[in-house]
């Protein structure tokens, strides 16, 4: 495994994000649901639709958050098996490859190898989803005494 990579997947840094669905809170149980919908065999069309009464944007901070915990997975099994030297190239597949920019150092698209290209990709995921800005949480209690996440708007 290639230097950064070791860095990356070791056993005190993780690319999954620092905040994680509270047990009681609504956005909890928006994920147990989107869960077993998904573990069901359920129509996926019917397994993303917005369940009655929830909030749009908590459904959809749900499902991104699951999404890039999904994809962590799936990368951290092949990610030893990509290196600089094996995947010097981000592609997909032989008639597309992938440039990456950030307009911090890497202010012009730049061909980067595999591995450095998804190092990057999942740094700025993560980003984006602890970004209070984007992803905007407050931690209210409702009238149950549950206490539930409630996205600003």
């Amino acid at each position: 495994m290639s230097i950064a990579l070791k860095q990356v997947f070791n056993k005190d840094k993780t690319f999954r994000p620092k905040r994680k669905f509270e047990p009681g809170t609504q956005r909890f149980k928006l994920h147990k649901r989107a869960q077993a919908s998904l573990n069901s065999g359920v129509d996926l069309k019917a397994a993303v639709q917005l369940p009655s009464g929830e909030d749009q944007n908590d459904w959809v901070a749900v499902h991104v958050v699951d999404f890039f915990n999904r994809i962590n997975l799936i990368y951290g099994t092949i990610c030893e098996f990509c290196t600089e030297r094996t995947c010097p190239v981000m592609s997909g597949g032989p008639k597309y490859e992938y440039w990456w920019q950030d307009d911090l150092k890497y202010k012009k698209p730049t061909a980067l190898p595999a591995p450095q290209y998804m190092n990057l990709l999942m740094d700025w995921i993560e980003v984006q989803i602890n970004n209070e800005d984007i992803f905007p949480t407050s931690v209210e209690r409702d009238d149950n005494q549950d206490v539930s996440l409630k996205t600003t708007h």
